[in-house]
């Protein structure tokens, strides 16, 4: 059921319709991967998303899209499906809400008491606080036809929960996102004077002890370099808000080498600013993740471990964390990058081309799966 001439209907589970753009970087990401992994292998998959805000994700991305929270319609929309991905992204986690993993382990739940195949795409687990959470993770992932993880610590992190199935470690979907045309096209163009920094930031101390002290990182830097700095929000409007607060921290001294790119909400565009810089610090992991898969030098500030577990993959460390961000080694080390931008590129770029291509996986092994009807390993 749920077959129609034109292919495979396959319902995509996540954090969409948010207007956070790595999480939209994650949907287009896998969107143009099963596109491309479907004609390899001969098959047309067609993505039902599940999304807040359905009719913006259909507009944005030509596909069909239903309200993640009308329980009537997604579950007519998974009943007339082939099958459904929960992913990418941190979807289970209990630090930012209890709320979470029940809802996305239930989406999955529905699926398999439907009958459909369900696959776990390039995520990210954890932290899990609550132990109940273990016994609910492991029924609804041994059910699962593959898991796939974007890190070891994941893995580990489910062995521990005592999940039997294979677990294939791969890089975020987001590090096999190309550039859009118009971006490639404005790149081939721009003559740009001056070196550029971008900057992603977000709230997390309740102090806003962070904010002041990325304030004085940045005006050490503008102090010792001709470089302007490009604010880029990737959740709105709060991360706009917290580039605001940064900028009215540093004083008038530098304003005129200060902007903020606003109002992209579209990934290709904001991947495109971040092509354009020439560094980037980065808060968010999908402004980091962006600038890995352009061979931009970047410079994390973690609040997470999954910011640690990225750099890891890329043989780097966090420059700072939120609870102990020492301005002058951020400063120091984001000029060391500055200047060795050729030379940071040259050893990150075996790596990178690698993870770029390991991000395809997920929606090969789906794709494998529809065609010739079996699990593929």
């Amino acid at each position: 059921m749920g077959t129609t001439a034109a292919g495979k209907k396959i319902i995509i589970s996540g954090y969409y319709g948010f207007d956070n753009s790595g999480d939209e970087a994650v949907l287009l990401s896998i969107l143009l991967a099963l596109e491309e992994q479907g004609k390899a292998n001969g098959i047309r998959l067609q993505p039902v998303v599940l999304s807040v805000d359905p009719e913006k994700t259909k507009r944005t991305y030509g596909v069909e899209a239903v309200h993640r929270m009308k329980l009537g319609q997604v579950i007519s929309a998974i009943r007339g499906a082939d099958g459904l991905i929960s992913g990418g992204g941190s979807l289970l986690q209990d630090a930012t809400s209890a709320k979470t993993i029940p809802y996305y382990l239930a989406i999955l739940k529905i699926a398999q008491w439907l009958g459909k195949p369900t696959f776990i795409y390039s995520q990210g687990i954890g932290p899990v606080q609550r132990r109940m959470f273990f016994g609910w993770i492991r029924n609804v992932f041994n059910r699962s036809r593959f898991i796939s993880v974007r890190d070891q610590e994941s893995k580990e992190l489910l062995h521990r929960m005592k999940v039997t199935r294979d677990i294939a470690v791969v890089p975020d979907p987001v590090m096999g996102l190309p550039l859009g045309q118009t971006a490639v096209a404005s790149l081939s163009s721009h003559d740009k004077p001056k070196q550029v920094i971008g900057v992603s930031v977000r709230y997390w101390n309740s102090d806003r002890s962070e904010l002041k002290a990325i304030a004085d990182a940045l005006k050490l830097i503008l102090g010792q370099s001709d470089a302007e700095i490009r604010f880029l929000p990737f959740h709105l409007p709060s991360d706009t808000q917290a580039s605001e607060e940064i900028i009215a921290l540093m004083g008038n001294e530098y304003g005129d080498r200060i902007t903020v790119a606003d109002h992209l909400t579209h990934p290709q565009q904001m991947l495109g600013e971040v092509s354009r810089c020439d560094l980037l610090i980065g808060m968010r992991l999908h402004s980091l993740i962006y600038a890995a898969s352009q061979e931009v030098p970047m410079l994390g500030i973690s609040y997470d471990p999954k910011i640690d577990q990225f750099l890891n993959r890329l043989q780097m460390t966090a420059a700072a964390s939120t609870q102990n961000i020492q301005a002058a080694a951020v400063a120091e080390e984001a000029l060391r990058l500055l200047n060795n931008r050729a030379s940071w590129q040259a050893e990150k770029r075996a790596t990178i081309e690698k993870l770029k291509s390991e991000a395809q996986r997920p929606a090969q092994h789906i794709a494998l799966f529809f065609a010739k009807g079996r699990d593929t390993k």
